[in-house]
Formats: structure tokens, C-alpha cells, sequence
């Protein structure tokens, strides 16, 4: 199958070559032309622009960082729908709201081009390994026709309902995950000043009730001071933004997230944008007077 995919760093350049080893020919753009060397050496075509991705490609998927990076990608000059024909399909891997993909939708409508959400979650790893969830929103007979792409970058690929669905389910699990940041920062600093050594909390805690996949890597990272991007915390202050909008868009009162919030835009201001989601905790640190860090 000819694919496009626009995209290739932290999350695409992982989940690209899942796409070449299952046999498709692949055409890729990257605003880092330096990024696709890689993938070019595996046999993908490089594209000069998102419109060229789209005339050589009966499927496109985006990884972008941002919802406007994808809205420019897919409607700007010389974009994504640009270069489309009746019939072409398209993924958002990233995480964007509802109402840009509305425009995206409405635009790509009249063209005859299909727009599917497809956020995905399992970090870089989950990318790297092909483990990813994926969670589409949409067409269905359109997921269903390019679910083997799919399922060639992820275990867990889900169809969640229409166009938005799929970027509703992946906002709010994130809003989960970027809260228990904050929450298990307060909760291991407590512990750790009472006197409580990390890694026994941690023991103690994933035998108990309060175990959750939110602190799996902290032996490998928050207890020893890595703060190395797999996810980076400029994108988690986003995708809570993201959540607090809608909620605010929907009436729906969001009094913790709104806190939580304001807790990652701190840690962008001290720079952190960065690293990884888990420099928030450093905020909590300064404020206890507490390193959570293994002694050894």
C-alpha cells in the first residue's frame, strides 16, 4: 500500500519503520530534512512538501506536535489536502481538539478526502516496541480499511465513535496522567521527608490500592534525577489545556485540572518545557525541601 506520513520524530520515527517492515511503500516529510535520513536508509521516499506526501500516498498519517502545526500541515499552501484526490484518507496521530478537526473535516468534505482522529498513547516506547493504543474517531468503514496500517503501530487500536471521539478519549486520559503527575509528586515527597526511602514507597504503593502505571518508570527516572523526554512536559501543559478548554467550551467544572494546570505552565516558565512530564515533580521538591531519589 502506498502511506504518507508526516512527522518523524520522537513518536513517528519509531512507528514509520513498523510501516516499512510491514511491506508498504512509504513517502515521508519532515520540516528536519535530517530526521528522514534514517528512514530513507530503510527505503522510504522523501517528499519535498506535505502535498507531495499526499499525491503519492492512497493514506496519510501526521505526528505533530501541536494542533496547529496539523491545521497548517493539512489546509495551509501546499498542504496535505492540496495534494489530494477523491478518496484519500487521512490520520491524525497527534493529539488535537475537537474543533480543529471540525475545519480540517469540513474542508476535506468537500474535496472527498476522509479525516480520521487517531491519537496515540504508550509513549515512545509503546511507539518504538509497536505497542501503542490507538484510539480512532471517524469514518468507520474508513478505519476499517486502513486498520491493518494501524494495527502494524499499535496492540490496543480501538474505534471510539465520530470525528472527535477519538482526540476526546486520548484528552481526557491524558488529563489523568498529567494530574497523577502532580498528585504522586505530592504523595512521594510526603514520604520521603517523613523518612520513608522512595523505592519502599514505590514497593508499598504498587502492591496497594494507589498503583498506577503513572509511576512504572520512576526507578529508572524520577528516583535518579532523569528528566530525558519521552514525553515531553511542553506537550502534557498542552494537552491539559486542551481538557480545561473543552471543559470550560461544555460548562463542565474542572476545579482540580484547572490547579493542575497551572502547576505544568509554572514548569514551562522555569524552562522545563523540555523534559519530560515529570519535571513537574521538581516544582514539589523546591517547595518541600525534598529530593525523591534513591540512596543508591
Amino acid at each position: 500500500m502506498n502511506v504518507g506520513f508526516i512527522g518523524v520524530g520522537y513518536m513517528g520515527r519509531h512507528m514509520v519503520k513498523h510501516i516499512i517492515k510491514g511491506g508498504n511503500k512509504l513517502t515521508v516529510y519532515d520540516i528536519d530534512s535530517e530526521a528522514t535520513q534514517e528512514i530513507q536508509s530503510l527505503g522510504a521516499s522523501l517528499a519535498a512538501s506535505p502535498k507531495e506526501v499526499a499525491q503519492s500516498s492512497e493514506v496519510i498519517f501526521t505526528s505533530l506536535p501541536k494542533p496547529q502545526n496539523v491545521e497548517e500541515v493539512f489546509l495551509g499552501e501546499g498542504g496535505i489536502l492540496e495534494g489530494s484526490t477523491y478518496g484519500t484518507t487521512y490520520f491524525d496521530l497527534s493529539t488535537t481538539d475537537p474543533l480543529t478537526l471540525e475545519r480540517m473535516t469540513i474542508a476535506a468534505e468537500r474535496k472527498g478526502v476522509k479525516v480520521l482522529d487517531a491519537p496515540v498513547s504508550g509513549g515512545t516506547v509503546g511507539a518504538e516496541l509497536g505497542t501503542l493504543c490507538i484510539m480512532v474517531g471517524g469514518d468507520k468503514l474508513a478505519y476499517e480499511k486502513f486498520k491493518p496500517i494501524l494495527d502494524l503501530m499499535g496492540t490496543e487500536v480501538m474505534y471510539s465513535g465520530p470525528s472527535g471521539s477519538g482526540a476526546i478519549c486520548k484528552i481526557a486520559n491524558n488529563l489523568i496522567g498529567m494530574t497523577l503527575g502532580v498528585v504522586l509528586s505530592e504523595a512521594f515527597s510526603m514520604g520521603v521527608k517523613a523518612g520513608v526511602d522512595p523505592d519502599t514507597l514505590f514497593k508499598a504503593i504498587s502492591m496497594s490500592t494507589g498503583d498506577t502505571k503513572a509511576m512504572k518508570s520512576y526507578p529508572e527516572t524520577l528516583f535518579k534525577g532523569n528528566f530525558n523526554p519521552g514525553f515531553k512536559l511542553d506537550l502534557g501543559s498542552k494537552d491539559v489545556g486542551l481538557a480545561t478548554k473543552i471543559g470550560r467550551d461544555l460548562g463542565v467544572p474542572m476545579d482540580i485540572s484547572n490547579l493542575v494546570q497551572q502547576k505544568y505552565i509554572e514548569a514551562q516558565n522555569r524552562g522545563w518545557g523540555e523534559q519530560s512530564t515529570l519535571a513537574v515533580a521538581k516544582l514539589q521538591e523546591e517547595k518541600s525541601d525534598t529530593k525523591i531519589r534513591s540512596k543508591t
